[in-house]
């Protein structure tokens, strides 16, 4: 056993006992609470990780950061505290720079035709103008989970993460990652309840459908499902935006299963008055009017999309939604015309 101030040697050789029943003293004060820490330390150890990783995104000091899946960490040391507080303002730092730097190379453009409005999102825009906490949950299969990605920064998630809280730098901004990789439809309306209407978010992305093409899954019934998850997400309080499966090797292999998931999302939305980012379309366009190769934006797996797929991805769904909440600064009163839904 270590003490952090041993004690002194004895002079005096005329009292071994005393000697003795002193250290024995201090061990019965000292021990119980240095093996309940060790034992902690050790129940700590043997919790699996968290599949969800949790990713402070931030563009510099001021206002909260926005995050994904930070779980709270109660710091008994305050100079230990502020040694991790440093850390992370760095790391957020990295990843602000990192933001801008991926499309060094190959910029990250809308779509020329532009991109539907995806209607009002209006739970949202009330939070933000009230100054009260967001939280948005990001609902879906393996391209939400962020397979492909070169490290939890570069999920879409984080890049939404970080792009909001760019934009709303005064605002706390939570973006929680409920990506489960091989899901669909069917699964996902298992978990629905848990993983998001439990987290009472303000904002559901759902991202559906590739799955259901890749399985051949029936539509019907797959629009059945999307179409009543919905509703449960409206009914809880929330905003829903549907993301649609990507454009990639495999998915368009599939062509005619693809252009029908595609069209029964876009029916859903229009029924349930909600918005819809077509990310397949914008993901063609990269390939057929911007001329990128699809392996600068798609791994070699031919599903999956690369780090610059999700950033750019993320980028023009993040700049959807600031457009949809019309860019409401932080204190003004919502306009009455964002406080119900819109249809498309």
């Amino acid at each position: 056993m270590r003490f952090d101030r041993p004690f002194r040697a004895v002079k005096s050789l005329a009292a071994p006992a005393a000697v003795t029943l002193a250290l024995l003293s201090a061990v019965a004060i000292l021990s119980p609470p240095r093996m309940q820490a060790t034992e902690q330390g050790a129940a700590d150890r043997s919790k699996p990780d968290n599949l969800e990783i949790a990713a402070t995104q931030s563009s510099g000091a001021g206002g909260n950061a926005a995050t994904v899946d930070q779980p709270k960490q109660v710091q008994s040391d305050p100079a230990q505290s502020r040694s991790i507080a440093a850390r992370t303002m760095e790391k957020a730092k990295e990843v602000a720079k990192s933001a801008k730097d991926i499309f060094s190379r190959v910029p990250c453009l809308p779509p020329k035709g532009g991109i539907q409005p995806m209607g009002s999102l209006p739970h949202v825009a009330a939070k933000l103008a009230s100054d009260k906490p967001v939280v948005i949950v990001a609902f879906g299969s393996s391209s939400t989970q962020g397979y492909g990605s070169s490290s939890p920064d570069f999920t879409y998630p984080s890049r939404l993460a970080a792009q909001l809280h760019r934009q709303y730098p005064g605002a706390d901004i939570t973006v929680l990652n409920r990506g489960v990789g091989g899901e669909d439809a069917p699964e996902m309306m298992k978990r629905l309840q848990t993983a998001v209407i439990d987290a009472r978010p303000d904002l559901v992305i759902w991202q559906v459908g590739t799955n259901a093409v890749l399985r051949n899954l029936d539509p019907v019934e797959t629009q059945k499902q999307v179409n009543d998850g919905v509703a449960r997400i409206q009914a809880a309080g929330s905003d829903v935006v549907l993301v649609d499966p990507q454009y990639s090797p495999q998915v368009y292999q599939r062509a005619e299963s693809a252009s029908r998931m595609v069209r029964m999302l876009q029916k859903v939305a229009q029924l349930r008055h909600i918005g819809i980012f077509p990310r397949f379309e914008v993901m063609r366009e990269w390939h057929d009017q911007q001329s990128l190769p699809v392996d600068s934006f798609v791994i070699a797996d031919g599903l999956h999309m690369n780090d610059w797929g999700y950033a750019c991805f993320a980028q023009l769904l993040g700049d959807d939604i600031i457009s949809s909440v019309g860019q409401i600064k932080l204190g003004v009163d919502v306009p009455a015309t964002v406080q119900k839904y819109r249809p498309m």
